[in-house]
């Protein structure tokens, strides 16, 4: 029961950093939008180099970006909360059915991993070099948000102990 109900504390705890990743993202709006403005037009990149083509200058793309980072977030929240309340209450049944209850909780804590590596550590860091910006590079908090999903999730995947087992 031990094992179970720290799987779910842990999801609790990812649904609660995106609960305020969101907030954040609603309530100061503009502070994120600059983030992802800066970052598409790669006006904090080496001069000179040769990626520049791949800036994006256009102000509805970055809205339009940014609306879908809120947007990604925003379900991987709710299907956290989602996956939360599904362990919290298969807490007592079989080990069957607990590791069935799983996929809701491993389904988001994926979409929150994907977010993480593809929007930011790939499109943002790579594509549009935001490794190069001294102020507008966020490789270093995605990959800790990455790391800790990757955690929990490993850690929620793993197979329930058997009826009768100690654990």
């Amino acid at each position: 029961m031990t094992l179970r109900a720290s799987k779910a504390l842990l999801v609790f705890g990812v649904a609660i950093f995106y609960t305020l990743v969101v907030f954040n993202n609603l309530t100061d709006y503009d502070s994120n939008y600059q983030f992802v403005r800066h970052v598409l037009t790669m006006d904090s990149t080496f001069p000179g180099n040769h990626g520049m083509w791949r800036a994006i200058r256009l102000p509805a793309m970055h809205t339009a970006f940014y609306l879908a980072i809120i947007g990604w977030e925003s379900l991987t929240m709710l299907l956290c909360w989602r996956a939360g309340v599904r362990l919290a209450g298969m807490l007592s049944a079989s080990p069957g059915d607990f590791e069935r209850a799983k996929s809701v909780a491993i389904g988001a804590l994926t979409l929150g991993l994907l977010m993480w590596l593809v929007a930011f550590l790939g499109v943002g860091g790579e594509w549009f070099l935001m490794w190069q910006s001294k102020n507008w590079n966020g490789q270093e908090a995605a990959f800790r948000v990455f790391t800790v999903t990757g955690i929990v999730l490993i850690f929620v995947a793993q197979p329930e102990p058997r009826e009768g087992s100690q654990l």
